[in-house]
């Protein structure tokens, strides 16, 4: 492997390492994997934009884990934060008031757009979705729900079958009240359509007559996420969040966008709902950038109309680790340091000058590119075997031999990608320096020669 040795690695901490493989290898079971024909990767230490394997290898971390350490790894202020929390309090009940969740929901409460000023704390982005489908449902009256094909909102019993990728097949029985629609995606229209203004009418025209076709009157609410992340970053036309917002109020259906991955400056702004200019939500679901998953925290940001309905009438739900105080100071700390050392407008200013122009030239240079297309730090490489056809390099729901090969050679040159299907994803923390950042985009260079002998002329 051409990846260095870090002499800050011991021999202990690799020992260690591989004592933790061989127990996880006996004792753990790993979610999305036949657990027999995988071999995950030990991670020994953290810093920053990088992490350490358990052979040693340093690899730059473009995948923020699962695009959630949006403030790297190993933070100070927030490493400090939760020692200084669990020296005070470090658990307490949910019907209890503690500070760290105070606070924390009057940051978030802040940054959210409109009257979203009410917040539910969860474990999670899933059970933020379970529990603000719950809301609108109890709110409207009301039991369907709309969202979108190619998303991914969790991994709960409704999340998964809200979700609209693959994963959603083996757990769906068709009684979840869930109704998919597709949403704009020019690269591969549904829509026939030739432009953004053409997919983003035609999508809108769509999801009208899908509500029509299904009854108005049966949808509590629609699911969608600002910016769809794992299912491929595909960012909205201009225009289409606003037309859905339209829809939404026009037929009483509560707008519930998913900022669990997009949220918290990944796409250069706080929330990707604000691409939108005036688009205000009636429910925000959040986790992952929240505390960069520290301690797992989630959240539901709550319209001042949907909260007035549980002001005397109980709202029946609960966790309990709702709030928990740990989790709480993290993201107050998290905030604080993504404030003072800009780390939101960093992000937008590394999609507009390195990220941006960089794959684009990428995209110039490899025939297996098919498309580049993001914002801030939250990217994909649409990778194809022809870019006539647009045939993907893996199937829609698998993986490919190229793709493997693809994501071992990223290993090898140091680079921890993000993939999914077809494509790579450029998702690293948003303080990630420049150099870092074109570091990253060098290895792909390289990753994306050997794509090249996987196309088709």
């Amino acid at each position: 492997m051409s990846t260095t040795t870090d002499s800050a690695v011991t021999e202990e901490e690799l020992a260690a390492g591989r004592r933790a493989f061989d127990l996880d290898r006996k004792h753990v079971f790993h979610s999305w994997s036949a657990q027999k024909q995988i071999k995950p990767m030990t991670v020994t230490k953290a810093e920053g934009s990088y992490v350490w394997d358990g052979e040693g290898n340093r690899l730059l971390d473009f995948s923020s884990q699962l695009v959630n350490t949006n403030i790297g790894h190993q933070h100070p202020k927030v490493v400090a934060a939760i020692q200084e929390q669990a020296g005070k309090l470090c658990t307490v009940a949910p019907q209890h008031v503690n500070d760290a969740r105070s606070e924390a929901a009057r940051l978030v409460s802040e940054l959210t757009p409109g009257n979203l000023d009410t917040v539910f704390f969860t474990n999670g982005g899933a059970d933020a979705i379970e529990h603000a489908i719950r809301m609108a449902r109890l709110h409207t009256g009301r039991y369907k729900v709309l969202s979108a094909y190619r998303s991914y909102h969790g991994g709960t019993a409704l999340a998964i079958n809200v979700t609209g990728d693959p994963r959603r097949l083996p757990n769906d029985y068709g009684n979840a009240g869930t109704v998919h629609f597709h949403a704009p995606f020019l690269y591969r229209t549904q829509f026939h359509s030739t432009t953004e203004e053409e997919e983003c009418q035609r999508a809108l025209d769509h999801l009208e007559q899908l509500i029509l076709l299904e009854g108005p009157g049966a949808f509590a609410a629609l699911v969608l996420e600002s910016i769809p992340g794992t299912a491929g970053i595909m960012v909205p036309p201009a225009g289409y969040l606003e037309g859905v917002r339209e829809l939404t109020r026009k037929y009483g259906i509560m707008f519930i966008a998913d900022e669990v991955m997009a949220g918290f400056g990944r796409s250069g702004k706080w929330f990707a709902i604000e691409h939108a200019a005036g688009v205000e939500p009636d429910l925000i679901t959040f986790a992952k950038g929240v505390n960069s998953g520290y301690v797992p925290l989630g959240g539901v940001a709550i319209s001042d109309e949907i909260a007035a309905t549980f002001a005397d009438t109980p709202f029946p739900g609960g966790l309990t680790y709702s709030g928990h105080p740990l989790a709480c100071a993290a993201a107050v700390a998290t905030i604080g340091a993504m404030r003072e050392e800009g780390m939101v407008e960093n992000a937008a200013r590394l999609g507009e000058t390195v990220f941006g122009p960089g794959l684009d030239a990428l995209a110039q240079k490899h025939q297996s590119v098919g498309e580049v297309r993001g914002t801030g730090a939250f990217w994909a490489i649409e990778l194809v075997k022809n870019q006539e056809t647009r045939e993907p390099l893996a199937a829609y729901g698998g993986s490919s031999p190229a793709m493997n090969a693809l994501i071992g050679a990223c290993k090898e040159r140091g680079l921890l990608p993000f993939a999914n299907f077809n494509r790579i994803h450029v998702v690293p923390p948003l303080n990630i320096s420049d150099e870092e950042a074109r570091t990253g985009l060098g290895i792909l260079d390289d990753v994306l020669a050997i794509a090249d002998g996987y196309t088709e002329s």
